[in-house]
């Protein structure tokens, strides 16, 4: 496997309908971690732990099915497309996701580009990076 996929768990160790988070930051900034799902039928997708539009945490939300389902039914993503469906309507950052030997991978390469202007901004005035950690 190229060096950019990194292990990130075994799929037997992540629970079904999730969350198990990755974590995103400069070295003096907290940032949006990555929050993974897994599906009943062992589909894992990874998104960026902001509801879109809305701001709050992803992690907080039930996976039902396909869709993640936020407290009190407040929003609704369709994992399959990333969709934010209700109360509006937006598109949440996604992040491929690999499946190998029964491994979840995660491509350092796309986590490490700037998830919004204010990250980039941010890399780029310092001249680094986020880095990822593994919670």
């Amino acid at each position: 496997m190229p060096e950019q996929w990194k292990m990130i768990c075994r799929l037997k160790d992540m629970p079904v309908a999730g969350p198990r988070m990755v974590q995103r930051g400069l070295a003096w900034q907290d940032l949006p971690g990555v929050a993974l799902f897994r599906a009943a039928d062992d589909t894992v997708y990874a998104l960026l732990d902001t509801v879109p539009g809305l701001g709050g945490p992803l992690a907080h939300g039930v996976l039902r099915e396909k869709n993640l389902i936020g407290p009190k039914n407040s929003w609704i993503i369709e994992l399959d497309a990333g969709r934010l469906v209700a109360p509006v309507q937006a598109m949440a950052r996604m992040y491929a996701v690999r499946l190998l030997d029964g491994r979840i991978y995660l491509d350092l390469k796309e986590l490490n580009v700037p998830a919004s202007k204010a990250e980039q901004a941010l890399a780029g005035s310092f001249a680094l990076l986020p880095h990822v950690q593994m919670a």
